[in-house]
């Protein structure tokens, strides 16, 4: 009964893994599309290869992840984590269907911490929000305000410069800037899924807290998130890349940029699952208030910014009612 629960929460977590690469594939290659920098085939197959990369190059933010909570041993604590990866997955879906950018990161600790206080199990306050919350936070300012700098930058370095020359170049640095982009997705979010699998096995006893993630886990977070982006998200694709602010090739590049550097910093400096999407969407803001700050479709931007208030508590109580079914069948 054990071994077949865990088999179905891994089973569960990379259906996660595959739905957060569906969701967040415009995270890394709106901008370059929306520009014209890349084709939408050609950007897909390059991020899908990128994530898989990515999610070779680190194991910090999977031990985090899996800090999140303690869910006690046996059948009960692998339904508690079965029910957090539900509610995650079930809030990716409503707004993957409405085409909001929300994080998947924060569906997922959401959906944890939610099952874990349904369940009474123990939910570790300080790791949520030392490496969650306070991130959660600061994370956007910093995308926003590194995004605006670095924009305003460009336009003073090239002010002198021909236009159509600029922008071809920032074409081809578009290719390297959404490469990084992805590279940095790969990091972040396929260590999420990786996390909550290594807290399955933990949870069953097939692993000790000290051990290092198995390998066959990492290959096959890296292949269903890989396969989840070439799938595509073109809803969320044409909020990030068009209904925010029609973005050019230099404020493409500016943002991508930007977005990678914060994404690589808290992966390997704090250790923290910070939220690709708020990374990026505040990036791509910061460079479009460069422009005037009524260029950016601020209407937009509240419905994102609802959604990411909402992401943590509805991914919670959506895990909560999952427990609470999971729960009349348990003896």
């Amino acid at each position: 009964m054990e071994l077949a629960i865990i088999v179905a929460v891994v089973v569960v977590a990379l259906v996660f893994d595959y739905t957060n690469g569906f969701h967040d594939a415009a995270n890394a290659i709106a901008t370059s599309v929306s520009t014209g920098a890349l084709t939408p085939r050609v950007a897909l197959a390059m991020a899908a290869v990128m994530n898989f990369v990515g999610a070779f190059l680190g194991q910090k933010v999977a031990h985090t992840v899996s800090d999140t909570i303690d869910p006690g041993p046996g059948s009960h604590g692998l339904v508690i984590v079965m029910a957090g990866l539900i509610g995650a997955i079930t809030w990716n879906m409503i707004t993957w269907y409405f085409g909001l950018p929300s994080s998947s990161s924060h569906a997922l600790i959401g959906g944890l911490v939610g099952a874990a206080v349904a369940a009474g199990a123990t939910a570790n306050w300080a790791v949520v929000l030392e490496k969650v919350v306070i991130p959660m936070f600061i994370s956007p300012v910093v995308a926003f305000s590194m995004g605006f700098a670095l924009m305003l930058a460009i336009m003073w370095i090239f002010r002198n410069s021909n236009p159509s020359k600029v922008s071809r170049g920032f074409k081809i640095g578009q290719t390297i800037s959404a490469a990084a982009m992805a590279l940095g997705h790969g990091l972040q979010d396929a260590q999420k899924t990786m996390g909550v699998i290594f807290l399955a096995l933990l949870t069953g006893g097939y692993v000790a807290e000290s051990d290092g993630l198995p390998l066959w886990v990492i290959v096959a977070a890296a292949t269903a998130i890989s396969l989840g982006t070439w799938s595509g998200g073109w809803r969320i694709m044409r909020t990030l890349g068009r209904r925010i602010i029609h973005l050019d090739p230099p404020r493409g590049f500016a943002a991508e940029s930007v977005a990678a550097s914060v994404l690589y910093t808290t992966s390997y400096v704090f250790e923290a699952p910070i939220s690709t999407t708020h990374t990026i969407t505040s990036a791509v803001m910061g460079v479009g208030a460069t422009k005037r700050l009524s260029a950016v479709r601020w209407g937009v931007a509240k419905s994102i910014l609802t959604a990411w208030v909402l992401t943590f508590p509805a991914a919670g109580l959506a895990a909560a009612v999952c427990y609470w079914f999971f729960r009349i069948f348990l003896p």
